[in-house]
């Protein structure tokens, strides 16, 4: 019986003991190994075996991590308060100086950003604090990196989360730019209004443009076709005098006369009691009364 529970004490001790030997360390963590106080460095990942009561790990994370800086209030370059927040990120690139060299690196960290942040916005003016957030972000970064380097750790981000202005500052910030919200549109209606006033005298000039090549060009067919209208109505004439001409040549004395005597004729049926008689017809009757008269004489008397 009493080599039974020997038996399994010293079962006990060994499961202890290989618990306390064995570690298992993943990818993303390594294991700072210090044997009787003396550190052997970092070991990592997988499986790794340590002497109980001699060797102590102490495990440290290569995950980017970030701790929150609470609103801190800062006095700028203009002598206005500001409250600002914001985040850092960093990353172990060196697990043995980070555990070495830092005791609470959150801490030291958060001190050291908490100083810095208050001596850069101390020498700016309220306007660039609130304008110039990514220089600041810069300039905290590089600040924090050149103290976190020695660590082992390496800050990778700076990021502000929110700048929080005096009541007063912050009303006036708003009565300003809602004047110059009314400035923008007032300036916009101006422009939109003065495009429209060029836009519409652009579009009358081109209608006075397009009725007046539209009238000039009316006014040219008009021409264009009266002229050929009086051609035609002189070449008609010429035709009609031509045709006219021709025929007289052909017409005689005689018949003429005839003609002349037909048209006493109609002056005789007509009311009226005084006649123009033309020299011409009294040339052209003449060569009748002669031939009257011959007429007679040759008649024989009885």
């Amino acid at each position: 019986m009493e080599n039974l529970i020997l038996a399994v004490i010293l079962a006990l001790f060994g499961i202890i003991l290989l618990a306390m030997a064995i570690r298992i360390v993943p990818e993303y963590r390594r294991l700072v190994v210090f044997r009787l106080g003396r550190c052997l460095g970092a070991r990592g990942p997988g499986l790794i075996f340590l002497i109980p009561y001699v060797d102590r790990g102490v495990m440290t994370d290569l995950r980017e991590a970030y701790f929150d800086v609470p609103p801190q209030t800062c006095i700028t370059a203009d002598n206005a308060s500001v409250s600002i927040d914001f985040l850092v990120y960093d990353k172990v690139i060196d697990p043995v100086r980070s555990v070495l060299e830092v005791e609470d690196f959150n801490g030291a960290a958060r001190g050291l950003a908490i100083t810095t942040l208050r001596a850069v916005v101390g020498a700016m003016d309220l306007d660039d604090v609130l304008s110039k957030r990514d220089e600041i972000n810069h300039t905290l970064h590089e600040k924090l990196d050149e103290v976190t380097d020695r660590w082992g750790i390496r800050v990778t981000a700076v990021e502000i989360r929110e700048v929080v202005p005096p009541r007063a500052i912050e009303e006036a910030m708003t009565r300003q730019m809602a004047a110059e919200r009314d400035r923008r549109a007032t300036v916009t209606k101006a422009d939109g209004d003065r495009d429209a006033a060029i836009r519409t005298a652009q579009g009358e000039r081109q209608a006075t443009i397009l009725r007046a090549e539209g009238e000039r060009q009316a006014t040219i067919l008009q021409a264009e076709a009266d002229r050929e209208a009086a051609i035609l109505r002189a070449q008609g004439a010429a035709l009609a005098l031509q045709e006219v001409y021709q025929v007289a040549q052909g017409v005689d004395s005689k018949t003429l006369t005839l003609q002349y005597l037909e048209a006493l004729k109609a002056l005789g049926a007509g009311e009226a009691t005084k006649f123009l008689i033309p020299t011409e017809l009294l040339n052209l009757v003449r060569p009748l009364t002669s031939h009257a008269a011959q007429a007679l004489q040759d008649a024989p008397e009885g």
